[in-house]
């Protein structure tokens, strides 16, 4: 079409009123080649499902969506099962049939089916997601479920999880005639959401695959342990105890005065001592407590690590081996991000939440002064020590509690001069093999060769196997 001159008229000869006549009749011509091109029924009963649950054309209809971390998804659908049950607990979730489902939001998907026939009224898709470490529940993958605003109004529920063709998240995505329902609606389900959290008061491990987004976070059993399970110098567990559960139990009336309940704990000493072991027992000391826990890799994941334990707190967020990103900016060319990234997120908790920072280490020389010397990050060091001749002797008897130990236990805790709790474990352990290996029945007898495989363990031989395991070896 020409361009218009002065009078009106375009290049063409048509006037403007002409030009718009004739747009309005393409438009309807488009409109009714695609009510033609559906009657074979494809897009038509999506259509108008859509349409006759929120009683408006297609034309109409808007989305307001939100946005999760793929590990939410549980979280989501424990938020919009909450809304349905309370709003429309008749609904029936619907879907979507056709391929590659799932490369925009759902409106996007219904006025495409609406024109192009991509798509048409199927079934829901679902999946499982883990809401335990020995549980899970079944979450809607992709569907959607009619139900009803607080105030009445019609709306639609739509549920994406993570898939192969976008981002990694999971989505909300709330279908109405008017974006403010659609918006108190999204904002209802995210307060349920956090009401019905399936992540309170459990063990959690971020971790990192090659799928997925990369993102991962899995639930793990809570350690059962009590003080006989830890060995420790006299009084070093007592100390621990008194700065994490001490402060747990008397949470509300230390906030009531003015007190701060956000705690660093630093546990430092050679690898196999009992640093993780501490830790194991301090998870089954707090039982209502959310435990978050991050290495290797993971570490990367640090603040949504930190947002998690503020948002399921009383929390515990455990960083394994932080030598590994703390180390010394002096050290590091070009400063740490992930060491800054640490910081500013401990930094970033404020002092009234009741959340404890639990940091362990094999080198506390090499960490960055700033995270081991402040208050307020880490205010409190322990050091867990290769265990002392007392120490072995309780070790041996307590990793030798399920078989009948008749050693002479005196020349095996002299031979062990020097090794950790690990390599005590291990001997136990290379012990009753031994002792099945022989046969009989009953309990495993362990007697005087425990001392044979004592010295075997520590000898030169064998020097990389027993200095893995934190044996005094040269």
């Amino acid at each position: 079409m020409g361009r218009m001159t002065e009078s009106g008229e375009g290049a063409a000869g048509l006037t403007a009123a002409d030009a718009r006549a004739l747009a309005a009749s393409l438009r309807g011509l488009v409109e009714q080649a695609a009510a033609i091109v559906d009657q074979d029924g494809v897009a038509a009963p999506l259509v108008a499902k859509v349409c006759g649950h929120l009683g408006c054309d297609i034309t109409e209809v808007l989305s307001v969506v939100s946005k999760f971390e793929v590990w939410e998804h549980v979280n989501l659908q424990r938020g919009v099962n909450a809304y349905l049950a309370a709003h429309t607990p008749e609904a029936e979730w619907f879907g979507l049939s056709g391929q590659q489902r799932g490369r925009e939001d759902l409106v996007g998907m219904i006025v495409a089916a609406r024109y192009q026939r991509t798509h048409g009224l199927g079934a829901a898709d679902y999946a499982t997601a883990a809401v335990g470490p020995d549980e899970s529940v079944e979450v809607v993958q992709l569907g959607m479920a009619p139900t009803r605003a607080p105030d009445g109004t019609p709306v639609l529920v739509g549920v994406q999880g993570y898939n192969e063709y976008g981002a990694p998240a999971c989505r909300l995505e709330v279908i109405a005639a008017d974006r403010a329902t659609a918006r108190a609606v999204g904002t209802e389900i995210e307060r349920l959401m956090r009401l019905h959290d399936a992540f309170r008061g459990q063990v959690l491990a971020f971790g990192v695959s090659e799928h997925r987004g990369n993102e991962l976070l899995t639930f793990l059993p809570r350690p059962v342990l009590g003080p006989d399970d830890v060995v420790l110098p006299e009084g070093v567990l007592e100390s621990i105890e008194h700065h994490v559960v001490g402060v747990a139990e008397h949470a509300e009336r230390l906030r009531a005065a003015g007190q701060h309940l956000k705690r660093g704990l630093l546990l430092h000493g050679p690898p196999g001592t009992g640093k993780t072991h501490t830790v194991r027992y301090l998870m089954s000391r707090l039982p209502g407590c959310a435990v978050i826990l991050l290495t290797g890799p993971a570490m990367r994941l640090i603040n949504q690590a930190v947002a998690l334990a503020r948002r399921l707190q009383p929390s515990m967020l455990v960083v394994e081996d932080v030598d590994l990103v703390a180390m010394d900016r002096a050290r590091s060319h070009g400063g740490n991000p992930l060491l800054f990234a640490l910081l500013d997120a401990m930094d970033g908790v404020g002092a009234d939440a009741d959340v404890t920072f639990v940091l362990t280490t094999n080198r506390a020389d090499e960490l960055e002064g700033a995270l081991a010397d402040r208050p307020g990050r880490v205010d409190l060091a322990v050091e867990v020590p290769r265990p002392d001749a007392d120490g072995r002797l309780r070790l041996l008897r307590l990793y030798g509690r399920g078989v009948d130990l008749r050693a002479d236990l005196a020349p095996v805790v002299e031979a062990t001069e020097g090794v950790t709790a690990s390599f005590i474990k291990e001997l136990l352990r290379r012990a009753v093999l031994e002792a099945v290996r022989a046969g009989g029945d009953g309990t495993p007898v362990v007697g005087d060769e425990l001392l044979e495989l004592t010295r075997s363990m520590t000898d030169e031989r064998r020097s990389l196997t027993g200095a893995l395991l934190g044996g005094k070896l040269g």
